[in-house]
């Protein structure tokens, strides 16, 4: 316990845990209030006692996907009830409340690769003048920087040549990795169905965009059958890929909450004791400057406790549409969670989807040098989240 107690200091004084140390302690039986605290001590030095969030609109292009996750209940094929792919006047639609509610960030996320499964989706794109999703990716987000908001595209694996089209009009990108174990999609387990979901695909297209100099954003599903090591060695499969090329903005530690209709239906949810040690490890293996985010939507009853464990952020929040990917967890009120923050020490405000370091001529293209700025003004300005909009306004989901 000597050698953990060590290495904890020195991880929370700056250092981060070693591959060794980090993979010992997945059978380590140590108290889960050193762990935290250490994770804890890490994250003040590094952010202090400031918890951001990025105001957005989720906007989700298609739902269609060909893949089939056993815990996922957006994902829909053609003809399937609930199935969608936004309209262009949808997506304007979207982006106009946006503007008007003070979002920074147009958060764009879809299906795998629908192209590659749905002719009726293809035949879709073709009547909206898009030859590909690509082609009305690219149009969408430009639709959202013509409104001053920054675009963020999450649209599962790409190659280099679309990443690079995409930088173009993006701040940054994001691909969740999920879990680096290959045991995950095997015959029986929640990835089987689900080609993209492949370990080595996805650390391949984060790899590449590292190489590409596109910020970007990662993480962690907790709860789907994998173990501690294997959270543990994912955790440094990411650390890994941003020492190759410091690319990594952000990881998120997602828990995985159970819905009616997916094979994962009556699997129990990870508590919060999983979640936070989920998330004291990430920040106790990540580098100092990779943020460190869990979403509040998921954790309700847990604010205090996420920011305990070491987490600097809480991702996107939207006062204009819900979470599409998890529909029945509402996101929280911004007065309410600045409360929460409040009580625990920490003070919370506004960021736009790409960090402050990113902004340069290496990691961001030129053209979108100005609307950036123009967010990170307007959020500097403001002391508190109420302040994003005018009141009728800042509401909970759908208000």
């Amino acid at each position: 316990m000597r050698a953990f107690a060590a290495a904890l200091a020195r991880a929370a004084a700056g250092s981060p845990l070693a591959d060794d140390e980090a993979l010992a302690l997945a059978d380590a039986d140590l108290a889960p209030s050193e762990l935290r605290a250490a994770a804890a001590a890490a994250r003040d030095r590094a952010f202090e006692r400031t918890v951001t969030f990025s105001p957005k609109v989720f906007l989700p292009l298609t739902n269609l996907c060909r893949n089939r996750c056993d815990y996922c209940s957006f994902r829909r094929s053609p003809g399937d009830e609930g199935e969608w792919t936004m309209r262009p006047d949808e997506v304007d639609a979207c982006l106009d409340g946006a503007a008007a509610r003070g979002c920074g960030e147009a958060l764009f996320c879809l299906g795998d690769t629908p192209e590659a499964a749905f002719g009726a989706y293809r035949r879709t794109l073709a009547s909206f003048g898009r030859a590909s999703t690509l082609d009305y990716l690219h149009f969408a987000a430009e639709r959202a920087l013509a409104r001053g908001l920054l675009p963020h595209t999450n649209a599962g694996l790409l190659d280099g040549e679309a990443m690079m089209r995409l930088r173009a009009v993006n701040v940054s990108l994001g691909l969740m990795l999920e879990n680096v174990s290959p045991r995950l999609c095997q015959p029986g387990m929640p990835h089987h169905r689900a080609p993209d979901k492949r370990p080595d695909k996805r650390l391949a297209m984060i790899d590449e965009a590292g190489r590409l100099h596109i910020p970007f954003t990662t993480g962690i599903l907790v709860g789907i059958g994998e173990t501690r090591r294997e959270r543990i060695e994912s955790l440094l499969a990411i650390r890994r890929l941003h020492r190759a090329h410091g690319h990594i903005q952000e990881v998120i530690v997602q828990n995985f909450r159970a819905v009616d209709g997916v094979r994962l239906a009556r699997v129990p949810e990870p508590d919060e004791a999983t979640v936070t040690d989920a998330i004291a490890l990430a920040r106790l293996i990540l580098d100092p400057e990779v943020s460190l985010q869990a979403p509040p939507n998921l954790n309700p009853s847990s604010t205090e406790a996420l920011l305990a464990a070491g987490i600097n952020d809480f991702g996107g929040i939207s006062p204009l549409t819900p979470d599409y990917i998890n529909p029945r967890h509402p996101w929280p009120h911004l007065d309410e969670l600045a409360a929460a923050t409040a009580r625990a020490g920490f003070a919370l405000r506004p960021r736009p989807p790409i960090y402050d370091r990113f902004v340069d001529q290496r990691w961001l293209d030129p053209a979108l040098h100005a609307p950036t700025r123009a967010v990170q003004a307007r959020f500097a300005a403001v002391t508190r989240p109420s302040q994003l909009a005018p009141a009728r306004a800042r509401a909970a989901v759908g208000q």
